[in-house]
């Protein structure tokens, strides 16, 4: 007998073995249509798949996440890599895996296609689509896989199968009623009927496994959805996204540009540097409340340092080194914990101090590959607002939730209402024991439960020292971005020696807390842009006010007003080009100023400004003492 529990607390007993299709009918017939994979103790399998033992079962649907996860795999590997094949015989398929909301195929073709090709491709993936071939999966042994593979020239496929420690159990999917076969992880569609829109997206470069030394495959891109409704609406998103873009509104407002001389590092302009330095100083101010203290650390340090701290081991592979002439190996520092922890550890410290808050806008740099890049979003050189509190254990808990408060107070200031925050426990690869572990992930479980906070759990994906809460904002796209983080940490100070002197006079090493509430700062700048579409809030906006002049008889009256508002530190430009005064202000508008302020003979008689605001099409007519009383009460920073 076989006995299968159900989600909704349900068991049913079977008197052999059945796989997920019958599970499915034995529910309802309703449900056995929608199926499309199930779940069993947790590992998503195919409907095909025999279940042989007393298990916990779940059917998966199209209409989840996972269901659609497992649409956009199958047409990845079973519709584009077909249409591939069937358009371009000579092409060698490598992989295709999924990614959020899409997916893509890395193939070698004889020669380069482009995406003017993606609707030939597309129309042939419709076409084995609308045949609604049915999905068959067997399981092989190595060397019958191979030669497979091997017979039908995929020599990609071929060095998967040999670099695998696996002798059997090989999945191989193949379309009913054709000879194209693929070796894939699963689960798949049983049928090809239930794939619902699609649209291939975008073509790049990629590497054979990554690395630049292999050949230069093709990487199509693509995205599908379980209606048409749902892709148009993605689509659309994309769209808005494109428009969004930072790079894009970055040149257009002169804000920083990159070049190839410094791949991964930003170079600001004056504009994008007075947003820059703001956001550094709307966090001072937040911090210097918190009770923090700033410190800055160096940015080379010595290798035994690193070592010492477990990065060189964890990440080293990320980090930028450097040999001296005397033999010594420095590195750029990937972070700035070690270098904090040398200030804890630069007098004798007791228990009276804690809790003990330093905070550093340290600058570090983290090698990541060319690829991966991506503007302000993606550096490998990037300024953390990184902050250690150093407290007894006691303290832990009450840190962590002043912390959370103080996190989730400083995202509601730039408008992200909407918050995902994720707790990740302990990873495979870690250091200190369990039961330092159970404490801290007890700890900061409890801090959470008392803010009454949902979260999701991470399973496994702790840093290696301790374990962490990830804050993720969602933008007016409701795309999500991790930004803030904080790890509690018993294991990082007994190894970097950062101890106190507790109340019985013994030494005693203390909680380390880390925390970042931008995170990156440039990533953060980057978020903003497109979350706002460059129009930032005016405290934080480069230029608040721009002030064009109808002609020449105004420039005196328009340069003594740039004195008045500079007064009150109130970031001004005045466009005395000989242009027309249209041109000015569409110049205004384009360049995302809040106040345009144009003068003409009126305005120099009443001493006034005439003023437009962005995105509205109201003027008005203020006296400049009442304008610049306007600007501070707006522009205050938060």
């Amino acid at each position: 007998m076989l006995k299968i529990s159900f989600p909704n607390g349900r068991t049913q007993t079977f008197k052999k073995e059945l796989n997920g299709f019958e599970i499915a009918e034995s529910i309802s017939k309703s449900l056995s249509k929608k199926a499309v994979a199930m779940k069993v103790d947790g590992t998503l399998m195919d409907l095909c798949d025999s279940i042989k033992t007393d298990s916990a079962v779940e059917i998966i649907t199209l209409d989840s996440d996972e269901g659609l996860e497992i649409m956009r795999h199958t047409v990845a590997a079973q519709v584009l890599a077909k249409a591939i094949k069937n358009l371009y015989p000579n092409s060698k398929l490598a992989i295709g895996p999924t990614i959020q909301d899409g997916f893509y195929y890395d193939v070698l073709f004889e020669e380069k296609i482009s995406i003017d090709q993606f609707p030939l491709i597309e129309n042939e993936m419709n076409n084995i689509i609308q045949k609604g071939e049915k999905i068959i999966k067997s399981l092989k042994k190595k060397d019958e896989v191979l030669e497979i593979f091997k017979s039908k020239n995929e020599n990609y496929k071929v060095q998967i199968i040999e670099n695998s420690d696996q002798e059997d159990n090989f999945q191989i999917y193949q379309q009913e009623n054709t000879d194209f076969v693929d070796l894939c992880r699963g689960p798949h569609l049983h049928d090809l009927k239930k794939v619902g829109a699609f649209k291939l997206t975008k073509l790049a470069g990629a590497y054979w496994r990554g690395d630049s030394k292999n050949e230069m495959l093709q990487r199509i891109y693509g995205t599908a959805w379980s209606d048409k409704n749902q892709l148009d609406s993605y689509l659309g998103r994309i769209s808005e996204a494109e428009k969004r873009d930072h790079r894009k509104i970055g040149k257009a407002l002169d804000l920083f540009h990159f070049q190839e001389d410094a791949p991964g590092a930003v170079f600001w302009h004056p504009r994008g540097w007075t947003i820059f330095k703001t956001l550094v100083e709307y966090m001072r101010v937040k911090q210097q409340k918190a009770n923090y203290l700033e410190i800055n650390t160096p940015t080379v340090m010595d290798r035994s340092l690193w070592e010492k701290s477990g990065h060189w081991e964890k990440f080293h592979e990320n980090m930028y080194t450097t040999e001296t002439e005397d033999e010594r190996i420095f590195a750029l520092k990937p972070m700035n914990c070690p270098g904090g922890v040398q200030v804890f550890n630069s007098q004798i410290r007791s228990y009276k101090e804690l809790p003990l808050r330093v905070a550093e806008f340290g600058k570090v740099f983290r090698y990541e590959p060319s690829g991966a890049l991506h503007g302000l979003m993606r550096v490998r050189e990037f300024t953390q607002d990184d902050a250690h509190i150093y407290c007894l254990r006691e303290q832990m808990q009450n840190e962590c939730i002043d912390i959370i408060k103080l996190t989730l107070d400083i995202y509601k200031d730039f408008g992200f209402d909407k918050i995902k925050i994720k707790f990740s426990d302990r990873p495979k690869k870690r250091i200190g024991d369990d039961e330092v572990w159970d404490f801290l992930e007890k700890a900061l479980l409890e801090s959470m439960n008392k803010l009454n906070l949902k979260y999701e759990v991470n399973q496994g994906e702790g840093a290696f020292y301790g374990p962490k809460i990830e804050f993720v904002l969602i933008d007016a796209l409701s795309r999500e971005w991790q930004c803030g983080t904080m790890q509690v940490d018993l294991n990082l100070p007994p190894r970097l020696e950062a101890s106190f002197i507790d109340s019985n006079g013994e030494k005693q090493f203390p909680v380390m807390i880390h925390r970042a509430f931008f995170g990156s700062l440039e990533r953060f700048i980057g978020i903003l842009i497109e979350n706002n579409s460059g129009k930032l809030p005016l405290w934080l906006s480069p230029i608040q006010v721009g002030i064009a002049n109808i002609n020449d008889d105004c420039t005196g009256y328009c340069n003594s007003t740039v004195k008045k508002l500079e007064k009150f530190n109130i970031r001004c430009k005045f466009d005395d080009r000989q242009e027309k005064l249209n041109y000015k202000i569409r110049e205004f508008s384009l360049q995302k100023i809040p106040f345009i302020a144009v003068v003409g003979a009126k305005e120099i008689t009443n001493n006034t400004l005439n003023i437009r605001e962005l995105g509205s099409e109201n003027q008005y007519t203020i006296e400049i003492d009442e304008f610049i009383k306007k600007i501070k009460n707006s522009c205050r920073i938060p």
